[in-house]
């Protein structure tokens, strides 16, 4: 049985499937705790169904297993590519050699269409086949990243890979590059052995992390990270921050692109089609033009959706600001006079910061500035 439920993830482009139990997470105690100490910051749905997260028998009464799959979203990078993303993730060696036009960074696993959508049209056919293969009776449902189940530590216990001291999981054949999604089902199938850590002395994610959201090994606090920040907080990003953020407007992958994993990490077949070029290397300047009508349009069918245009917009503000790049003051300007109050006060942000870095003693003055906003 589970050799036909992996055969049949293989011909819909999983790049792996393993199978755990659905028993409670051993691990769930580790999760309380992150939650008691605040770490979640304003993601507020993870204390709302911790209860489920801790028990997937609150998720699928009389579950018997959890598949847990794959899906490799590696890009092999040029050595030109790397020059960019190293010169791009921190905000002094921006400002020391900026781009001829202000680019911002995304997250790698944004570059493409959202993969809910690609991933989750193949966990459906995949739980059709795994209820047929049950029989009558069998129930199943499948999450990618969108269900209460705490998935990468089910994940490690399937054996699909181990969690790393960045908190993310890592596997030994696709390193840090890929997506995580789950069936949940009544279908009692046998399990596989459980993966154990391999970070040994390393602690490469631990350094690599920008605003120090990783105090200790396999402790996030997520108030911190940078995917937080940009991503999941709806309101002002904190001013001790944001200069930290260096030009990242979609995530971050620092810790992440520290891991010596990453030299197995290989190509997958699902998501190599709808790659977004356009969302490599987004000029800024242009980004921050976008009224609500070009922005939906522009990110339509991608996760940067979910941002809306007040939540792009402050970040590309903070990016521009971080470049102290006086040439995009105009675009500034125009952006501290944009209705939407969130977009407006980060823009002034970006302009005060400009102003401070700027050897321009026009630019110091303020008198420009003060000139557009009358």
């Amino acid at each position: 049985m589970k050799e036909a439920i992996r055969e049949r993830a293989r011909e819909l482009g999983f790049d792996d499937c393993r199978f755990t139990t659905a028993h409670a997470p051993e691990t769930a105690i580790h999760f309380q705790k992150w939650l008691n100490r605040g770490f979640q910051g304003e993601m507020a749905y993870l204390e709302r169904n911790a209860h489920k997260r801790v028990d997937p028998q609150q998720v699928l009464a009389g579950a018997r297993s959890v598949i847990t799959l794959a899906v490799s979203y590696h890009q092999p990078e040029s050595a030109a590519d790397k020059a960019i993303y190293k010169s791009h993730s921190s905000s002094r060696s921006y400002r020391s050699h900026p781009p001829p036009n202000p680019a911002g960074i995304i997250a790698r696993y944004a570059q493409y269409s959202d993969y809910h959508d690609i991933i989750g049209t193949r966990l459906k056919q995949l739980t059709r086949f795994i209820d047929d293969l049950g029989g009558p009776g069998t129930r199943s449902l499948w999450y990618t990243d969108t269900g209460p189940l705490l998935e990468r530590d089910l994940a490690q216990r399937a054996g699909l890979g181990f969690i790393g001291k960045h908190t993310n999981l890592i596997s030994r054949q696709l390193g840090n590059w890929f997506f995580l999604s789950e069936i949940i089902t009544t279908f009692e199938l046998e399990p596989d052995p459980p993966e154990t850590n391999h970070c040994g002395k390393c602690t490469r994610c631990l350094t690599a992390c920008p605003t120090g959201a990783l105090p200790a090994p396999f402790q996030l606090d997520a108030r911190l990270c940078i995917s937080y920040l940009t991503i999941e907080l709806k309101g002002s990003i904190p001013l001790e921050l944001r200069s930290l953020i260096g030009n990242r407007i979609f995530g971050c992958d620092d810790c992440l692109a520290a891991c010596p994993w990453n030299r197995f990490a290989r190509a997958g077949a699902m998501m190599k089609p709808h790659t977004r070029a356009d969302l490599a290397t987004p000029d800024l300047i242009e980004l921050l033009s976008l009224d609500e009508q070009e922005f939906g349009r522009r990110f339509a069918g991608t996760p940067l959706l979910r941002l809306k245009r007040r939540g792009l917009l402050r970040n590309v503000c903070v990016a521009l600001g971080n470049t102290g790049d006086a040439s995009t003051l105009p675009a500034l300007r125009a952006a501290a006079a944009d209705p939407e109050p969130l977009i407006a006060e980060h823009a002034r942000w970006a302009i005060q910061k400009i102003s401070s870095l700027s050897n321009d003693p026009v630019v110091q003055s303020g008198s420009p500035i003060n000139n557009d906003q009358k």
